[in-house]
């Protein structure tokens, strides 16, 4: 079996506990394989934490669950040193985020201050605590969900944190259908607990380095710095995506070409990605939010308004 079948099998894995959303699968699929990280926003009882806990399963990885509070201090994240009178030293107690896959459950209900306790781990991969800085494991891959901001008692992420985030994925409810076959298959042994492992770490790990080898034309970069631009200059947005958010998508174009099978990046591929990649990175301006018009709808005016890299003859 190669690794896209493998992939593959992890997708099926994460569909048998979270019916009709293969889509949100693969998307959190693709931001494993590119070292990024998940933020999904849905109301509670969707089956955010389940997917979470299906691909922690399915990649045999170290599953960390951190159920952020009002009263969560930063050192419940990353861990806290302990004087141990016995051996007249300061013990390490790591805390949840030194795991593989962490998932981070209603961050918005933190503090700010809690909140940011997670930015050093998700971008550097490391944590400072007294004044040394630990590795943290090998894959490190945070999925936080966060419950819509007009529910009460959340505190909107700071732009800072969002940045962090590979893709921001909005979930929604599952159809009639969909619904009733989540009632079927509850009945009797959960089906978190018939997921088996597909992939080890160690493969895991083989696997993303391939994924960062897959090739992507110079026209194809051209195009996703066309996109950031557009929203640059934008009238309705009052900040655009910054270079952050342009190596952002070309990580998750090559990492989504890998999953289908290919060795080169298309346009649409970027087409494809670039409203879970940019969405989150723009700030519009408050006439716009007035006027009921969505991150969404403005990345798709934008996409429709730059011009398509047209293939070179010779190239793939």
């Amino acid at each position: 079996m190669d690794e896209q079948q493998k992939l593959i099998r992890v997708i099926d894995n994460i569909e048998q506990v979270m019916i009709g959303k293969r889509a949100v699968a693969e998307l959190s699929v693709t931001a494993l394989l590119s070292g990024g990280h998940v933020l999904l926003e849905d109301v509670p009882g969707v089956g955010k934490t389940m997917m979470v806990r299906a691909l922690a399963r399915s990649v045999g990885a170290d599953f960390k669950r951190i159920q952020f509070t009002p009263d969560l201090l930063p050192s419940d994240v990353v861990g806290v040193s302990i004087y141990n009178p016995r051996d007249m030293e300061f013990e390490f107690r790591p805390g949840p985020v030194m795991g593989n896959i962490v998932l981070a459950d209603e961050i918005n209900r933190t503090s700010p201050k809690t909140q940011s306790a997670l930015l050093e781990g998700m971008e550097e991969s490391s944590v400072t605590i007294d004044g040394k800085t630990l590795p943290l494991p090998d894959p490190f891959f945070v999925m936080a969900t966060q419950n819509p901001i007009e529910y009460e008692g959340t505190y909107p992420l700071p732009e800072a944190q969002l940045d962090r985030f590979l893709f921001k994925i909005r979930m929604g409810y599952p159809t009639r259908e969909e619904e009733l076959d989540v009632l079927r298959r509850s009945e009797g042994q959960a089906p978190i607990e018939r997921i088996e492992p597909v992939l080890s770490l160690e493969e895991l790990v083989e696997v993303r380095s391939k994924a960062e080898e897959v090739l992507i034309d110079d026209t194809v970069k051209g195009y996703i710095v066309d996109l950031a631009e557009a929203t640059r200059n934008s009238q309705d947005i009052r900040l655009g995506v910054s270079p952050r958010g342009s190596i952002a998508l070309m990580k998750a174009a090559r990492s989504y070409a890998f999953l289908r099978g290919r060795g080169y990046v298309t346009p649409d591929d970027v087409q494809y990605l670039v409203p879970y990649v940019f969405g989150h990175r723009m700030i519009l301006q408050p006439e716009t939010r007035y006027e009921g018009i969505t991150a969404e709808e403005l990345i798709e005016r934008l996409v429709i308004k730059t011009k398509v890299p047209v293939r070179r003859a010779g190239t793939r």
